[in-house]
């Protein structure tokens, strides 16, 4: 028994001796007892996150998962390792502030509704990761994952904190928050008694201001990072008009309140005017979605503050299979096709006015991995193209309340750098070739050309 246990303890040893770097992880990325080295990092252009202008030549020093320095003459420290990416520039990590990881639609409307009963968590989870990993590569270092099922976020979230999976670091919503019958309550649309009240399906349906104010609390509880609520119909769940409010006055304050005074902010799936302006007179963070916002909307929107995170890729996601000629059910396309119809409209006045726009995607409703081509779609609406780029770094750090640590590439913050080719501020369809992944110093893609 002492030999074979012997044998055990060195098989083990050996085994981590061969763990490649990147999944020798501590909480943050960080390598576990691997002596550090500085890194020195070349291209021809640096996006600081924040400026009006691309800088020449770029030169970023990375130690201990944090930039050093960032300088065209910066000195490079002795033993340093160089990594020359030429005709390249730089960027913070992209964010995505509006993702579902935990899941994917795929072209069978069917065959999705089947998988959402018979999957269990642990094979959903295991599909997470590989979303999160492809989410990763694409250069999304940082994204919000606005709504999941059985905890699956949380857990995920934590697996990549801990380093056990790759990806982006996730502020996890758990369940988002909404009125019964609604769309946020997963049980619209079956016939009663359909679903096990007991696996806590229900939790995040409440109705009346201490309901939502308890739904709050029990998110937070779980583990959420913000709080997100149904404040309008939506395009995709069986029942409700997608522009009508779907919760109060009183209940939308409540919410606010309650989540800002537990220190989290808050995300409002809104489509129509209404109830975008009555989540905005509740103090909320953001609007997702937007399509229907009409002009007073906006106004409020520029007045109060809160961010507009359109997800211009959602419809583009519908669009696709509307043209294929693809199967939703009839008012789900009635819907989606409204959507689709508006949004362009509402995205070009919501620039013109000057409304605070944050980059988010709504992935899972098109395939994960083709977040950065929301960029595309935002420059084609009117935005500059170095506002789009901020929009996805400095401005979703802002929302996501950690630009202390994220979203500009600055001494002291975290080493989330990434390269795509050429000046994406000429064509910002580069976004879309990233071949250079960093996060808190660890080098998890290099495509660069020998």
């Amino acid at each position: 028994m002492k030999k074979l246990c012997a044998c055990l303890l060195v098989a083990l040893c050996l085994a981590g001796a061969t763990t490649p770097r990147a999944q020798q992880q501590q909480p943050g990325g960080r390598a576990n007892a691997v002596p550090k080295r500085a890194v020195v990092i070349k291209a021809a252009r640096i996006f600081d996150g924040k400026s009006e202008r691309l800088l020449t030549p770029g030169v970023i020093v990375v130690s201990d998962g944090r930039i050093q320095s960032i300088a065209a003459n910066a000195q490079i420290p002795a033993g340093a390792e160089v990594i020359d990416l030429g005709d390249a520039t730089l960027l913070p990590g992209f964010m995505d502030a509006h993702t579902h990881i935990t899941g994917e639609a795929t072209d069978d409307w069917k065959q999705d509704e089947l998988d959402g009963f018979k999957k269990t968590a642990p094979e959903q989870a295991l599909d997470a990761t590989v979303h999160a990993r492809k989410t990763l590569l694409i250069g999304f270092t940082t994204i919000r994952d606005l709504g999941s099922g059985d905890l699956i976020d949380i857990g995920l979230r934590n697996a990549i904190r801990n380093g056990k999976v790759p990806g982006p670091r996730i502020l996890a919503a758990v369940r988002a928050i909404g009125a019964t019958g609604g769309h946020c309550d997963p049980t619209g649309g079956y016939r009663p008694g359909v679903f096990d009240r007991s696996t806590g399906i229900e939790d995040a349906v409440a109705n009346g201001a201490d309901a939502v104010r308890a739904a709050v609390r029990l998110n937070i509880k779980r583990g959420a990072d913000v709080i997100k609520v149904c404040a309008t119909g939506g395009v995709l769940s069986l029942t409700g008009d997608v522009n009508s409010p779907q919760l109060t006055q009183a209940e939308l304050d409540a919410l606010v309140d309650e989540a800002h005074a537990l220190k989290r902010r808050t995300a409002a799936h809104a489509h129509g005017a209404e109830g975008a302006k009555r989540a905005i007179r509740a103090g909320i963070d953001s609007i997702e979605h937007g399509s229907f916002l009409d002009d007073e909307a906006l106004d409020m929107m520029k007045a109060k503050g809160p961010f507009l995170v359109a997800t211009l890729m959602a419809p583009q996601g519908l669009r696709e299979k509307l043209d294929r000629g693809l199967y939703m059910p009839p008012n789900v396309e009635a819907k989606a096709r409204a959507a689709i119809s508006s949004i362009q409209s509402m995205f070009r006045r919501a620039v013109a006015k000057g409304v605070r726009i944050a980059f988010g995607t709504d992935a899972a409703v098109y395939p994960h991995g083709r977040n950065a081509e929301e960029f595309r779609l935002m420059v084609e609406l009117g935005m500059r193209p170095i506002d789009a780029l901020r929009a996805a770094t400095s401005v979703n750090a802002e929302l996501f309340g950690v630009a202390e640590q994220l979203g500009t590439l600055a001494p002291g913050k975290l080493a989330d750098i990434i390269a795509v080719p050429g000046d994406p501020t000429r064509d910002i369809r580069e976004t879309e070739r990233v071949f250079f992944v960093m996060k808190e110093g660890v080098v998890y893609k290099n495509e660069r050309q020998k």
